[in-house]
């Protein structure tokens, strides 16, 4: 075994765009011995990285041959490499330390005694919004935004998430930006609704931000899940609940990339966006 004990990078991929990496996330996968990168990181910018590379799949979710990690592996993995003196890019979908457990690695290196870095990436939660010509923030419409997962049962009891809290802080003009809440998104919506926020509240989905076949829907609480079934919004995808979602409406036409159209010409987005009957 190595004397010598590697570093291990918590890297932040950014939301799928390759361009979107940072400089400094370049340089460390061009430099890594091992590339341990999720379903999140996107295949461009892992086969980007220098043939003498190794790259490891440790996603949660089946990979190509139906191979899945626990996070204890991951950990217990990352520890491994560092100490057969392996230097190692943690490769994660847009930041690692939003929702996307860069906290609990660091910790778990650090109890190892392992050197670590951590590399900010461009989050989804700003990201997609940002390309489908949403503003997080607006002087005129939010002084506020909330990142909330959106994977959590909201009807359970012990539920980690104030709805109401939620609710009313939409209400005094601010915005709430749900990840990782495709499937779960009837529930979300309904607790929004019990806590007292309208129906009319505008809302929007936007799947597979900056990538080739990235797609937004719009809509309102009342009409956004309807909106996702007719047109089959799959994850990843980030849902926005707030004023500045009508933003969009006023600029999509001259956003490069993003359908021309609003709520009021959904079936025609639908139509001439993905071809649907």
């Amino acid at each position: 075994m190595s004397m010598h004990t590697g570093t291990v990078y918590l890297v932040g991929a950014g939301p799928g765009d390759p361009e979107l990496l940072t400089v400094k996330a370049r340089r460390l996968l061009d430099d890594a011995d091992v590339v341990c990168h999720d379903n999140l990181a996107d295949d461009r910018i892992v086969e980007s990285c220098p043939e003498t590379t190794e790259r490891m799949y440790v996603g949660k979710r089946p990979g190509p041959d139906g191979e899945r990690t626990t996070q204890e592996e991951i950990n217990c993995l990352l520890v491994r490499l560092a100490r057969e003196g392996k230097d190692v890019v943690r490769l994660k979908g847009g930041d690692p330390t939003v929702f996307g457990r860069g906290g609990e690695e660091a910790e778990h290196l650090a109890a190892a005694g392992i050197d670590f870095d951590i590399i900010p990436g461009i989050s989804s939660a700003v990201a997609a919004p940002a390309v489908a010509g949403i503003p997080v923030t607006h002087r005129d419409h939010a002084s506020s935004v909330t990142f909330v997962t959106g994977h959590e049962d909201p009807t359970k009891p012990e539920s980690a998430l104030d709805w109401d809290g939620l609710a009313a802080t939409v209400q005094a003009g601010g915005t709430l930006v749900i990840l990782m809440g495709v499937r779960r998104l009837p529930d979300n919506v309904t607790a929004l609704r019990n806590a007292g926020l309208p129906e009319d509240t505008p809302a929007a989905m936007i799947e597979k931000a900056t990538r080739d076949d990235e797609f937004t829907v719009t809509g309102t609480l009342d009409t956004i899940v309807e909106r996702r079934d007719e047109v089959g919004i799959e994850p990843p995808a980030v849902t926005v609940v707030g004023d500045v979602v009508s933003v969009r409406d006023r600029v999509a036409e001259f956003l490069e990339g993003a359908p021309s159209v609003g709520v009021s010409s959904f079936a025609d987005a639908v139509v001439s966006e993905r071809g649907v009957e």
